[in-house]
């Protein structure tokens, strides 16, 4: 046990783990119930697993099958899943020590992966704030716009928001109402407020306290922090403009809408389907050619260090960087004046081709023990899982047993990620003192 937990990284999956199980076993408890009644294994499993890997897939109508209690849980989940496990507990530690020892700092430093040592202490303050005022924020506004506008009682209405609000934040996608949010999909005081906080949740905290601290200064982000808010903008506008048009005139979706409620539409289902997983337009509904933009965007992610899944924004805009530079036979890879470190290129490559591994293995597995699917259902279904997003063409409750253990699995990679689970694995590291000859084999 020694030599496992030697590694601070090796920790992360098994945090995770503990934390799925404890909720999966309070979860099957009757009085989680609307109905009072014990739930199966594998429901509380899923339910559980898709809370703390932040992703809102359900097997079941989450309101009316789940009572107070259950929600509750699922809300405490999604907040344990979203600031991450190791984050949680060095909090716990740091506020009754008051002090980080060098081995909690190692363990945060595991989960957030981008600060120093020093920063730690510090660090968690900012995370456990900017969590706080941003969940506050959106509920206030929710709330005032449900008790308002929509005859809400004052309890009822900051229940609703308050929990959409934590589940916006930490892109889980879990909701208290059967159809998602189609019905506020026109209204601006209840999507915007969400799609902004899934997008500022699913940005990640190094890339937005460093654009914070120098936003008036751009060009001095660091290559992370430029891929990452960047690559953000251009696929959220780029996926506005196609879903924009790709369901114009689609009476299932938006194609009865006026022109402003179209484009808000577009626009919140776009922020939301990246990560977040909340059904803005009835999913199920959506003209064929939408399924691939979603799967491609549920794919790319998030920030790194966020809320978010997927093989992360900076993955994907650093790849199509080094492609870019081999197409014109470029030494280096080059990103705003900076050279990109060989390694940095080799993780990219490594997490992406192991994630479209993971992703067409699921698929395969999900078509072996699924009848009668749809085009892109099973595709669908499993980026969806493994980015942690949640959207879902309404597959999942029809999932037998086996189907469902997929989808577990694939959200529990996804949260954990593909490369910190494969470090924890792997518990040999070898240092060679010596490198073999090169060699230059023919590609392509």
């Amino acid at each position: 046990m020694r030599r496992l937990f030697r590694n601070p990284v090796r920790l992360v999956p098994f945090g995770f783990l503990a934390v799925i199980l404890l909720g999966a076993g309070l979860l099957m408890l009757p009085w989680a119930t609307s109905e009072s009644r014990y739930t199966p294994f594998v429901t509380a499993l899923f339910t559980s697993t898709s809370a703390v890997s932040v992703t809102g897939l359900a097997v079941n109508d989450t309101p009316n099958y789940w009572n107070h209690f259950g929600l509750v849980m699922i809300t405490v989940l999604t907040q344990l899943g979203g600031l991450g496990i190791l984050t949680v507990a060095a909090l716990v530690i740091l506020v009754v020590s008051r002090q980080l020892g060098l081995r909690n700092r190692l363990l945060v430093q595991a989960e957030t992966a981008e600060f120093r040592l020093g920063d730690v202490s510090w660090l968690l303050v900012r995370i456990v704030a900017t969590v706080l005022v941003t969940e506050a924020l959106m509920t206030v506004v929710i709330t005032g716009r449900l008790w308002l506008v929509y005859d809400y009682s004052p309890g009822r209405a900051l229940w609703y928001a308050s929990f959409h609000a934590v589940q916006a934040f930490n892109n889980g996608g879990f909701t208290l109402y059967s159809d998602g949010l189609v019905a506020f999909s026109r209204d601006p005081w209840v999507a915007l407020p969400l799609s902004l906080g899934a997008i500022v949740g699913g940005l990640g905290f190094p890339a937005l306290f460093e654009a914070a601290r120098l936003w008036r200064r751009p060009r001095r982000w660091a290559v992370a922090t430029k891929l990452t808010i960047w690559g953000t903008v251009v696929l959220i506008g780029s996926g506005f403009l196609y879903l924009l048009l790709a369901e114009w005139t689609n009476p299932a979706t938006i194609g009865t809408y006026d022109a402003p409620g179209k484009a808000l539409a577009s626009f919140a289902q776009i922020a939301l389907s990246r990560t977040g997983g909340f059904d803005v337009i009835n999913t199920d509904r959506l003209a064929e050619e939408s399924y691939p933009l979603l799967i491609v965007l549920m794919f790319i992610g998030g920030g790194s260090a966020s809320t978010a899944g997927g093989i992360k924004v900076s993955t994907f805009f650093l790849l199509a960087f080094v492609i870019w530079a081999e197409l014109r036979g470029e030494p280096d890879v080059a990103v705003g004046g900076r050279r990109v470190a060989t390694a940095s290129q080799r993780q990219a490559l490594t997490v992406s081709l192991l994630s479209v591994a993971l992703v067409v293995l699921g698929t395969i597995l999900l078509i072996v023990f699924t009848d009668n699917l749809r085009n892109f259902a099973a595709l669908f279904e499993v980026t969806s899982a493994f980015s942690t997003t949640g959207l879902s063409t309404g597959l999942a409750p029809e999932l037998s047993q086996p189907g469902k253990y997929v989808l577990i699995v694939l959200m529990f990679i996804g949260r954990v990620g593909p490369l910190t689970l494969g470090s924890a694995i792997a518990l040999n590291t070898r240092r060679h003192l010596y490198r073999y000859p090169e060699e230059q084999p023919v590609v392509g």
